[in-house]
């Protein structure tokens, strides 16, 4: 039996509206980058469940308040003026977060808004498009808007996850800290600990759907 089930992520995610669809997309996704064991499916599907709140947001919001971005990106928007420039304007402010970034050209040239977060990861930057267009044999840079394809998405993720060694780190161990290996993979795939609390909750009830 699977160790995923459309009953299993509807208790673990019960805001997730289409866990049948879901179920099929994520369990060749699961299986070719061997998410295998349970440890390591309920950590994947807490840092995911979050990323795309719970199943149904496969595509970065950038559509912020001045008092937000301040909040969000507090060195990037040091004052109210400047953050009004950025406000509620997701391309213009997509273009200036991301550039020079991941691979990202320059504020100009688009990229930063072009290859924001999308997928169940959020996969974001030119760069990790690139890769991941290559491993998956799909052309992410001309046609980005692939990741919001379920099949696609859940790819996307379980590869960016194997290749960061998130496996590795989900395997649970005797006398380990899990919520400081939980830290470690939501830094890998956030680059900080963003969402931190709301991600091991999420992990949590992955861990307790599965058992």
């Amino acid at each position: 039996m699977a160790l995923i089930t459309e009953s299993r992520l509807r208790t673990a995610f019960p805001k997730c509206k289409s866990p049948d669809a879901w179920v099929s997309a994520l369990l060749p996704a699961l299986d070719k980058y061997n998410i295998s064991s349970k440890a390591r499916v309920a950590s994947f599907l807490g840092q995911i469940a979050h990323e795309s709140g719970q199943f149904n947001t496969l595509e970065e919001n950038l559509f912020y308040s001045a008092s937000r971005l301040m909040k969000v990106w507090p060195k990037r928007f040091p004052t109210q003026g400047f953050a009004q420039q950025y406000e509620k304007n997701p391309t213009k402010l997509g273009n200036y977060v991301y550039a020079n970034r991941i691979g990202n050209g320059a504020e100009s040239s688009g990229d930063g808004y072009r290859f924001r977060g999308r997928g169940l990861i959020q996969l974001t930057g030119r760069s990790n498009y690139a890769s991941a267009s290559s491993v998956l044999g799909v052309d992410l840079l001309n046609n980005p808007d692939l990741l919001l394809d379920p099949n696609v998405a859940a790819m996307s993720a379980a590869w960016f996850w194997a290749s960061r060694g998130l496996n590795e780190l989900a395997d649970d161990k005797t006398d380990d800290d899990d919520l400081e290996d939980f830290t470690t993979i939501t830094k890998r795939i956030n680059g900080g600990t963003a969402g931190l609390q709301e991600r091991f909750q999420l992990f949590k009830a992955a861990e307790a759907a599965l058992a």
